[in-house]
C-alpha cells in the first residue's frame, strides 16, 4: 500500500471531495461556460450606432411594458429594470426566469438624453437615443520654454 501524505493520515476515506474541492469545481464550470446562474436575471441586449441614433434593443418577453418595466438615465448610464411575475398552478413545470431583470449599459458620448424614445413589441424593447457629434477630446498644449520665451523657435 503506498503513503498516504499527512493531510490524508487522519481523514477518513470518501468518494465525494471536500467541500472545497467542489466550490473550486464549480467555480472552474462557470467560468468555462457562457451562461452561468450568476447572470440568469441579467436583461440580454443588442446595441447599435449608426446614422447618430444609439439603438438599444432587450430581450424581456412576458412582461407588461406598463407596468413592469423601468428605464432610467443618470450620469451617463441608461438603467432597465423589469419585474416577472411567476403564476404558479399544481402540477406545472417551467423553465422560465422569473422575478427582478436588471442592466445598465453606458450612453455614448453625445447623447442626448432629454429626446430618448422607447417603444416594446413581441418581447422586444427597443430604446432609441439621438447622438450628437462629440467634440474632439484632443487638444494640443503649447509649450513654455524655462526663460519665459514663449516663442521656442527663435
Amino acid at each position: 500500500m503506498g503513503m498516504l501524505s499527512p493531510r490524508h493520515q487522519h481523514q477518513p476515506m470518501s468518494m465525494w471531495p471536500a467541500m472545497p474541492d467542489w466550490s473550486d469545481l464549480v467555480a472552474r464550470l462557470e467560468s468555462m461556460s457562457p451562461w452561468t446562474p450568476l447572470d440568469s436575471h441579467m436583461i440580454r441586449v443588442e446595441e447599435h450606432l449608426a446614422e447618430g441614433r444609439y439603438t438599444l434593443r432587450a430581450e424581456l418577453p412576458g412582461v407588461d411594458p406598463a407596468k413592469d418595466i423601468d428605464i432610467s438615465i443618470r450620469d451617463g448610464q441608461l438603467t432597465i429594470t423589469a419585474e416577472r411575475s411567476e403564476q404558479k398552478a399544481e402540477g406545472t413545470r417551467s423553465e422560465f426566469h422569473y422575478g427582478s431583470f436588471y442592466r445598465s449599459m453606458p450612453l455614448p458620448a453625445g447623447a442626448q438624453e432629454g429626446d430618448i424614445d422607447a417603444s416594446y413589441a413581441d418581447g422586444i424593447l427597443t430604446v432609441t437615443v439621438p447622438v450628437a457629434e462629440a467634440p474632439s477630446s484632443e487638444r494640443h498644449v503649447e509649450i513654455r520654454t524655462a526663460g519665459g520665451n514663449e516663442d521656442a523657435t527663435s
